[in-house]
C-alpha cells in the first residue's frame, strides 16, 4: 500500500463561501501517479467543511446558504461567543454538521463522482481565512 500526502491553499471569503475544489483533488491524484484507491480530503480547522454538491449557481449561491442559515443562523447569540469572546459559533456548528473531511474513491487515476457531483469546500467562519487543504491518497 502506498500513502501520499498532498496539500493546497485556499483564500476564502467570510460567511458561507463555497468553493469547487474538484480539480485540485483530481490534480493531486494525477500527480501521485496512483491509479486505484481512495483520497481523504481534509481541512485542518473547526470552521471549514468538505462536502459534495451539484456545483451550480442557484444551489451554491442561494439554497445551501439559506438552508444553513435556517439551521444555524450567524446572528444568534451562541454560548461559544461567551466562552471565547468571538462570534463564530455558527461556523463551528456548521462544520460539526457538514464535517471537516470526506473520502472519495478513484479508479484508473480518476475520481469516481456522479455526473454533476463536485467536491466543495465551505467556509463557515465569520471572517475571510487562509485555509490549507490536505489530501491523503491511499492506493495499492
Amino acid at each position: 500500500m502506498t500513502v501520499v500526502l498532498e496539500t493546497f491553499d485556499l483564500k476564502t471569503k467570510a460567511y458561507c463561501d463555497i468553493i469547487n475544489i474538484t480539480s485540485q483533488v483530481q490534480e493531486a491524484i494525477r500527480k501521485s501517479g496512483l491509479m486505484n484507491g481512495i483520497v481523504n480530503v481534509h481541512v485542518a480547522g473547526s470552521t471549514g467543511a468538505i462536502s459534495t454538491v451539484e456545483y451550480e449557481p442557484g444551489l451554491v449561491q442561494h439554497d445551501i446558504e439559506e438552508l444553513l442559515e435556517k439551521i444555524t443562523p450567524y446572528k444568534k447569540d451562541y454560548a461559544h461567543h461567551k466562552t471565547w469572546h468571538d462570534y463564530n459559533g455558527a461556523g463551528h456548528l456548521r462544520s460539526f454538521l457538514l464535517k471537516t473531511s470526506q473520502t472519495f474513491p478513484f479508479h484508473k487515476g480518476k475520481l469516481i463522482l456522479g455526473t454533476w457531483q463536485q467536491i466543495i469546500f465551505v467556509e463557515n467562519d465569520e471572517k475571510p481565512r487562509h485555509r490549507k487543504i490536505f489530501m491523503t491518497i491511499i492506493a495499492e
